[in-house]
């Protein structure tokens, strides 16, 4: 009888160990093998409430989790102005890249899109020009991966008279959202450069800073 009692027992505590051996759910577990796609995830913290360096801080963070989930976060921009970061993420799901944020710091996204990378990338001149990204909100099925590289020809012709190089841009054609990355010497030569090229402004231009 004690031995029946001793196998009972041994069976309890392996079943117990299966049970409780991770504290993830199971999509998170399965996040480090699945394949991932492109996202560009959005925080928008307000006027006056970020600072490059502490976004360098969060970001050397989220590189100590991300394996974990099976993420990437590539690059990331800050406009300190309005307290806007934007984070370029290799991830399998929105799931995944939001746990790796949520885990290394608490700072979750308020949005997360995901993008398509565009055609043509140019190398970064660093030259004492200012970054700049801008947003175009055309509106879901407005644009199709086509037409953004059409526009993005087109202002690659014009960049040169305004002083402008576009480097990448990535779009999303369910939301038609297109984001572009540029050093120029102004905003206005920016959307001079968009005017000439194709008529198509952003709704959103910023100036950021390239984090590390």
């Amino acid at each position: 009888m004690f031995q029946h009692y001793k196998w009972y027992a041994v069976l309890v505590l392996a079943l117990s160990w299966t049970s409780c051996g991770t504290s993830e759910p199971a999509s998170f577990q399965d996040s480090a093998s699945a394949p991932t796609k492109l996202y560009m995830d959005v925080h928008k913290l307000g006027p006056g409430k970020v600072k490059l360096e502490d976004v360098e801080k969060a970001h050397q963070k989220d590189l100590r989790v991300q394996g974990k989930y099976g993420v990437r976060y590539e690059k990331y921009w800050v406009d300190e102005t309005s307290g806007t970061i934007y984070c370029l993420v290799h991830a399998p799901n929105p799931a995944a890249a939001s746990a790796v944020h949520r885990e290394a710091h608490g700072l979750v996204a308020d949005e997360i899109v995901e993008m398509h990378s565009g055609i043509l990338p140019a190398e970064a001149k660093h030259d004492g020009r200012k970054l700049f990204l801008c947003t175009h909100l055309a509106g879901p099925g407005a644009i199709t991966g086509a037409d953004v590289a059409q526009a993005h020809k087109k202002d690659l012709a014009a960049q040169g008279k305004h002083g402008v190089n576009f480097l990448r841009y990535w779009y999303d054609e369910a939301s038609g959202r297109i984001h572009c990355l540029a050093e120029a010497p102004s905003r206005e030569a920016v959307i001079a450069t968009h005017k000439e090229a194709h008529g198509l402004v952003p709704q959103v231009l910023q100036e950021v800073k390239r984090g590390k």
